[in-house]
């Protein structure tokens, strides 16, 4: 099993480093409401990760640490309250919010910014994906700096350290709900929540009762190759009808989901399709070039059925985590009628 994959893999599959550096930022439970914010100036006291943060007032200085959480915030409105966003040249935003951050300054570029990055545009509350974004140990700021200088750090669900493995994409909406709470933008998060679960229901409609296939969920890095068994990614498979060869189970990914295999193992599997995440239209390419070039007999590059997935649409607490179901979904039952 891989304990330190490469820092393409961590992107992709937001893993959070290694197994070490989680170690040193370790959180505790999903995110849970501790308290209620009746009004503009009242405290909100929420859990996240296994430790209490405070919101005294309303963000007004927000910035979304990877582009999916920077997404989220947008759809709920609070483009006036970002005064940054992180890792903007990993991913890029959906067309139709994108110009929404036209102003919004860009910091840390591929990576997540430096403490002195990130303090540099004041902001009073951030929102990352994984706590990978809060190791010290890398140069970025950790939960406790942030604290120290008055900013709340609030982690996707899925990301804390002790739900990593075991994070749902129903996450997501637990996510939306704290969001709502913080913000007092409570009708929009309800929205979104409402239109998520409504896209998974049309999904689940529309593949009820066929004949699952056998999927594979993997990951290439040059000619190195990964497998995904586990987390919010092994949970997206599941809610698209997948019958998955990797899965939680498996002792490859009894510590991590995401271990590194032989291209042997993965062909005795016999998949009738594959999932892979990709950052661009380049890797997209290399993947299918090596899939081909290296399995031309598996069912499911023999039967052309590979599917690309974008790496911000796996990352916890992004709404990415329910469009990509349908959007697998449809490259599993391509007979099937989706609304």
């Amino acid at each position: 099993m891989t304990q330190h994959p490469t820092r393409p893999l961590r992107l992709i599959v937001a893993a959070a480093g290694s197994l070490g550096l989680l170690a040193l930022t370790a959180c505790g439970t999903a995110v849970a409401p501790a308290g209620d914010a009746a009004s503009a100036g009242d405290a909100l006291t929420i859990e996240n990760c296994g430790a209490t943060v405070t919101i005294p007032d309303v963000p007004t200085a927000a910035v979304g640490l990877h582009p999916s959480q920077t997404e989220l915030l947008l759809r709920l409105g609070l483009a006036d309250s970002l005064v940054g966003q992180a890792q903007a040249t990993v991913e890029e935003l959906p067309d139709d919010v994108a110009g929404l951050a036209a102003d919004v300054p860009v910091i840390g570029g591929a990576t997540p910014p430096s403490r002195e990055d990130l303090l540099a545009v004041h902001p009073d509350f951030v929102y990352a994906p994984t706590t990978y974004e809060f190791t010290a140990e890398q140069g970025f700021a950790s939960i406790e700096q942030l604290s120290e200088a008055g900013v709340a750090a609030y982690t996707a669900t899925g990301g804390c350290f002790d739900r990593r493995m075991s994070g749902t994409v129903d996450d997501l909406f637990v996510d939306l709900e704290n969001l709502g709470e913080i913000f007092h933008v409570q009708d929009e998060a309800d929205q979104l929540i409402a239109d998520s679960k409504a896209q998974l229901e049309s999904v689940h409609a529309a593949i009820e009762g066929l004949e699952k296939p056998r999927v594979a969920q993997i990951y290439v890095d040059g000619t190195t190759l990964s497998g995904i068994g586990a987390g919010v990614e092994y949970d997206i498979l599941r809610h698209a009808g997948a019958d998955t060869v990797f899965t939680p189970e498996d002792p490859a990914f009894a510590d991590f989901f995401a271990a590194e295999i032989t291209p042997e193992s993965l062909a005795a599997e016999a998949p009738d399709a594959l999932v892979f995440a990709v950052t661009d239209a380049e890797h997209e390419k290399a993947t299918r070039a090596y899939l081909a070039a290296t399995f031309p007999d598996m069912p499911a590059v023999r039967d052309d059925r590979l599917i690309a997935v974008s790496s911000s649409d796996m990352f916890p607490g992004t709404l990415g985590n329910v469009s990509v179901v349908r959007r697998i979904a449809e490259g599993l039952y391509p007979d099937a009628t989706f609304e």
